[in-house]
């Protein structure tokens, strides 16, 4: 599996927060679909800290072991 960390702007990317995260904070992800490939990142420093870049085959490895 391929994954870099995002270095360019990626807030012109519509992201997605996970339907675990609960409104008190917490430890949370969003993902957001790019042309080719997906972006992770920490929503609680959404915007200001790194970002993942990942495949989508990878990431529908991720997704598929994740969810067995």
């Amino acid at each position: 599996m391929n994954v870099e960390q995002v270095t360019e702007n990626v807030d012109g990317l519509r992201w997605f927060k996970s339907s675990y995260s609960g409104s008190g904070g917490g430890d949370c992800v969003e993902v957001a679909v790019g042309p080719g490939d997906v972006c992770v990142r920490d929503s609680k420093v959404a915007g200001e800290g790194p970002a993942l870049r990942v495949g989508r085959d990878g990431w529908a490895a991720f997704v598929s072991l994740a969810a067995a």
